[in-house]
């Protein structure tokens, strides 16, 4: 008989909690059971194996059940037993029951008959009856027309009655019409209510749009470097990728491969599972892109594709990087729990942060030597440079803490999590400042406006924006923390938004193959396009006339944005 060994079992596991959407889950356990050295081709396992393994276990012991029983006679209605009857309980156990099933059917089964019986007699009775209920039906149709009679002459006596106040009313309906549609105007505007939004759009013309092509599996992450036309990013495949984009129009700035780099994170087979790129970030003068993987190694590559440093320390992979502004630390969290502090001219690393009692999922800088991580602990912390303690704890969330932000200033963090809630914290007290609960999943990803004290549009209202596998994104007023908009065009989880520069609009990517572009103005959809996979990450370039977006079906896109 044919067994099934704990590596085989362990590769569907981990297969299913990534088809499911359970990222995180996928990530610890590949690291922990060596997925990545398993001599399993991925390539030749269908979606949704173990779900089909267990369906078809519990169907052959349903079925050794059923045709081990003495009864010669099998029910052509085959027994259905409960799936965790199967699991539980014992061969001889399931016979009973299903003994037991057969009885009962046959018990209901005579019943069945009994009352055909009776069913039948009261057909008889009822044909006797036809005839009676016939005369008696007509009696009351003969009346129904005269009152009908009756009815027409009132109506014909108060028709000129009717006309007269015609005028009046029409004059009373256009009042009433106005007062309500005033009090519409208050209702949305003056009281701060939350509001649907219509998904009235416009779709992104294929002219606008270019297709970039050469990655060879699912593209999970992209960004723009901040000074120029070049557009990097990260797959599945063991590369990332810099793409330099022509300026205008979205058309490549040359033709042939020549107008993309490959940066290989593996010599030779690119399928190798332990090297997908999970993560990329430009340090803030573009001259460098550092590239996360899960293979636990960051790396730091030139404009030119060359690879300048190779930093090794993490024993698990990476989720998150980040360059300081300064440019001369870069931070990395990963799946051994801990952050790293990387002194890049050195290239080593300048501190390790060992507080978590799980995987770091995000790291975010407040300045040039503090930052904030969070983890599948449910815990925040914020870290500095030179100590060896966290400088301030935040506790409140109930689930994993997906990601974290700080806001533009650096004075207030705003947090995501699994637990269904977004919270914002402040530096100056322990608890939250504001826990912000109006999404019905979990939210994957926040991101603050650029707009307010700090940016390039102080005179703007600092909003924050959440997005959830509740297949929504809310924006929130992060003074009075309130619901601004729930905006509901997405029909999957949102997976990323991303703000334009001048914090005018703002771009969300899902599940749904659908990226949609939002003007917070109007709260409302105003462009849309609509590619061939899900969509993992979106981003605006610095002039805010084009965004990229990433898909599961191993392409990026940039798309032209005029209003």
């Amino acid at each position: 008989m044919t067994s099934i060994t704990s590596v085989e079992l362990n590769f569907l596991v981990f297969r299913y909690l990534q088809e499911s959407g359970f990222t995180h889950s996928a990530f610890a356990l590949g690291y922990e059971a060596g997925i990545n050295k398993s001599t399993i081709d991925g390539n030749l396992v269908p979606p949704g194996a173990l779900i089909t393994f267990v369906q078809k276990g519990l169907q052959y012991l349903e079925m050794e059940a059923n045709l081990s029983n003495s009864d010669a006679d099998l029910d052509e209605d085959f027994s259905l037993i409960n799936p965790l009857d199967l699991i539980t309980k014992d061969l001889y156990q399931l016979r009973q029951m299903i003994k037991e099933k057969r009885k009962n059917l046959q018990k209901d089964r005579d019943k069945d008959k009994e009352r055909e019986s009776y069913q039948k007699k009261d057909k008889e009775l009822e044909k006797d009856h036809e005839g009676e209920r016939a005369r008696v039906k007509e009696k009351e149709r003969q009346e129904r027309e005269k009152e009908f009679e009756k009815d027409r002459e009132r109506v014909e006596k108060n028709k000129e009655q009717e006309k007269q106040h015609e005028d009046h009313n029409d004059r009373d309906m256009v009042t009433d019409q106005e007062e309500k549609i005033n009090v519409k105007h208050e209702e949305n505007g003056a009281s701060g209510e939350p509001m649907d939004i219509p998904t009235t759009y416009v779709e992104i013309p294929s002219s606008d749009v270019t297709i970039l092509e050469g990655h060879t599996s699912e593209v999970c992450a992209c960004a723009w470097s901040p000074a120029g036309s070049l557009l990097a990013s990260g797959s599945g495949d063991s590369t990332a990728r810099i793409w330099t984009i022509a300026e205008g129009s979205s058309r490549l700035s040359q033709n042939g491969s020549s107008n993309v780099l490959v940066l290989k994170h593996v010599k030779g087979r690119t399928n190798e599972k332990s090297k997908d790129v999970t993560t990329l970030h430009w340090n803030g003068e573009g001259t460098l892109l550092a590239t996360g993987s899960y293979d636990g190694q960051a790396r730091i590559w030139t404009t030119n594709g060359e690879l300048r440093s190779t930093l090794s320390k993490h024993k698990g992979p990476i989720f998150s990087l980040k360059w300081n502004k300064k440019g001369d630390y870069l931070l990395t969290g990963s799946c051994d729990k801990t952050a790293i502090v990387w002194d890049v001219k050195a290239e080593e690393s300048k501190q390790q942060f060992e507080f978590h009692s799980g995987p770091t999922l995000d790291v975010d800088w407040r300045n040039n030597s503090s930052f904030a991580m969070s983890s599948t602990d449910n815990m925040i912390y914020v870290c500095k440079i030179g100590e060896t303690r966290p400088i301030k704890t935040f506790t409140g969330h109930q689930g994993e803490v997906n990601c974290v932000k700080w806001d533009p200033t650096g004075s207030l963090l705003a947090s995501c999590s699994d637990d269904i809630s977004a919270k914002i914290w402040s530096m100056k007290q322990e608890k939250y400042v504001h826990d912000l609960r109006e999404h019905s999943k979990e939210i994957y990803t926040i991101r603050w406006s650029p707009t307010g004290p700090g940016t390039n549009n102080a005179n703007q209202q600092l909003v924050l924006a959440s997005a959830s596998f509740d297949s929504t994104v809310k924006l929130w007023d992060v003074e009075l923390g309130k619901l601004l908009y729930s905006l509901n065009g997405h029909r999957d989880p949102v997976y990323s938004v991303a703000f334009s520069p001048n914090g005018e609009f703002l771009a969300s990517g899902s599940l749904d193959k659908s990226m949609h572009i939002w003007s917070l103005k109007e709260g409302k959809i105003v462009k849309t396009y609509t590619g061939n996979g899900g969509i993992f990450e979106v981003c605006w370039n610095k002039e805010g006339d084009k965004i990229a977006a990433c898909f599961a079906n191993n392409t990026v896109c940039v798309l032209d944005f005029r209003m």
